[in-house]
C-alpha cells in the first residue's frame, strides 16, 4: 500500500466508504479525524443529527468527503463528543484551503438552480441589456458608416412594413450631401410597390425639399410617386416618378 493510502481509505475502517480521489491529503486527513471522533462517540448518524443543528444527510456528506463541513458543524461535533475543538478547527482550516471547488449549499427548502442554467440566464440578461442600450443610442437601421446601409442600398437589417406606421425624418447634411439616415444609396431604382429603407430615405428627402410623399412608411405608393414627379419637374429631370440615379443626385443636393 502506498504512503497515504491508509488515510484515504479511512484508516482501514471498511465500514466507511473510500474517500473521493479528488481530496487533497490534508482534506482527507481532516475527514478521517472526523470519522474517528464519530466512531469513538458510538453515535449513529441519526443520533448525531439529533444532537446537532445538521441533518443526517449532511453528516453523511461531511463524513464521506463529498462536502466540506462548515466551521459550526465541526464545533458541534466536538461538543457532542466531549473533545477540545481546537485541533479539529486547525485541521478544518487546512482542509478548507485545499478542498476541491464546490458550489455553496442551498438553504433548506430552497430550489437549487443548475449552474449551467445560471450561466445561460446571465448571458441572456447581458444580451437583452446590450440590445436595449443599442436601441437607445442608435437607430436600428443604421450601418457602421452611420448612413443606414451598405452602398447599393442594402440595409443591415430586414425592412418590415407596418401598415399606418409613420417613421421619423431627421435630414442632415453629411459630407456635402443630404441624408435621412435610412440608406446611403444613390442608385437604387424605385417605382410603385417598391418598399424598404431606400423608400424611407427618398420619402424623407422629398418632404425635406417641400414635396409631400404622404405617410413616411417605406412603401412607394401613388402619393410618393406624385411627389417624386413634382420634384423631377422642379429639377428639370425626366418626369416619370421613378427614382433613379439622376433623381437621387438631386435629392442629395
Amino acid at each position: 500500500m502506498a504512503p497515504g493510502d491508509e488515510t484515504r481509505m479511512g484508516w482501514n475502517m471498511p465500514r466507511w466508504k473510500e474517500l473521493p480521489a479528488s481530496l487533497d491529503e490534508q482534506a482527507a486527513q481532516f475527514v478521517v479525524q472526523l470519522r474517528r471522533l464519530k466512531d469513538r462517540s458510538g453515535l449513529s448518524l441519526a443520533a448525531l443529527a439529533a444532537k446537532t443543528s445538521y441533518s443526517r444527510s449532511s453528516w453523511e456528506r461531511y463524513l464521506n468527503g463529498r462536502q466540506l463541513p462548515p466551521r459550526d458543524a465541526v464545533e458541534e461535533l466536538a461538543r457532542v463528543c466531549a473533545t477540545d475543538p481546537v485541533r479539529l478547527l486547525v485541521l478544518h482550516e487546512l482542509a478548507a484551503a485545499a478542498w476541491p471547488a464546490q458550489e455553496p449549499a442551498a438553504p433548506a427548502g430552497a430550489r437549487r438552480i443548475p449552474s449551467r442554467a445560471l450561466v445561460v440566464a446571465g448571458a441572456v440578461t447581458v444580451l437583452v441589456v446590450a440590445l436595449a442600450a443599442g436601441l437607445l443610442i442608435a437607430r436600428p437601421w443604421q450601418g457602421d458608416d452611420g448612413g443606414g446601409g451598405a452602398p447599393g442600398g442594402t440595409a443591415p437589417s430586414p425592412f418590415v412594413f407596418v401598415q399606418g406606421r409613420s417613421r421619423p425624418c431627421e435630414v442632415r447634411r453629411e459630407d456635402g450631401e443630404l441624408r435621412a439616415g435610412y440608406s446611403p444609396t444613390r442608385s437604387v431604382l424605385m417605382d410603385l410597390k417598391s418598399s424598404g429603407w431606400e423608400v424611407l430615405e427618398a420619402q424623407c428627402l422629398l418632404r425635406h425639399h417641400g414635396h409631400d410623399p404622404g405617410l413616411i412608411d417605406g412603401s412607394y405608393g401613388p402619393k410618393s410617386k406624385a411627389a417624386a414627379q413634382d420634384f423631377q419637374k422642379d429639377r428639370n429631370l425626366v418626369v416619370d416618378g421613378i427614382v433613379g440615379p439622376d433623381t437621387w443626385a438631386e435629392l442629395r443636393r
